[in-house]
């Protein structure tokens, strides 16, 4: 099948560069909704039997305009929401967010028994996501779309595809409607076909989405 992840569009906690990651969470900004508004052209030429959303408010609202143009039903699932940030959580010193990335960037190196301050470990994180993933592909042997959020994404990329580590997640970012493209199966594993972290719809705000190479979450 083919898993295509994409991530929110800009919240107001991404210009703040909060670590904003509890349900439901804020919804999107003005740029955030015409981000999302142009999913549905930048993905025209992609098939697209399901569409999921976290529980999270802007994955939800990043998701709309597609499912409407698809005329596909939104389908709402807690594993994809972000990476818990828990004693971290509405911080944006870079004490916390450095704090917050080196533990996301070890479970994509295959520490999973690591634990966030305060939050989840990689077990617990890998495995609701990989719940829904699963739940996708007994679902269809089509495609899937998954709105979902910057870190967990990466992370889950890292440790689930082929050829890719933890490495190739630090330096490559996922901006707002950033997309993520896999073709597998949870049996057989996932290779990557396609990642960028070109911002669909609007323009890049400096400081925000951060210059290529730098994290991203939220």
């Amino acid at each position: 099948m083919r898993l295509i992840l994409v991530r929110h569009g800009q919240s107001p906690s991404n210009i703040h560069r909060l670590l904003d990651t509890a349900p439901p969470g804020p919804p999107l900004t003005e740029l955030g909704l015409q981000q999302a508004a142009a999913l549905p052209a930048a993905l025209a030429d992609q098939p697209v039997d399901l569409i999921y959303a976290s529980t999270l408010i802007r994955a939800q609202m990043t998701a709309g305009p597609l499912a409407a143009s698809r005329g596909l039903k939104v389908v709402v699932r807690d594993g994809l929401r972000e990476v818990t940030a828990g004693d971290l959580e509405m911080k944006g010193d870079d004490d916390s967010v450095q704090s917050y990335l080196r533990t996301l960037f070890a479970w994509a190196a295959g520490d999973l028994d690591l634990q966030m301050p305060g939050g989840d470990t990689g077990v617990e994180t890998f495995a609701r996501y990989d719940a829904v993933v699963a739940e996708a592909a007994a679902a269809t042997s089509g495609a899937a779309v998954l709105v979902s959020h910057g870190a967990i994404i990466r992370m889950w990329v890292g440790g689930r595809a082929m050829g890719i580590d933890a490495a190739f997640v630090a330096a490559n970012t996922l901006g707002n409607t950033g997309v993520v493209v896999l073709d597998g199966s949870p049996a057989n594993g996932w290779v990557v076909d396609f990642w960028t972290d070109r911002i669909v719809g609007g323009v890049r705000l400096p400081g925000v989405d951060g210059p290529a190479g730098q994290p991203v979450q939220g």
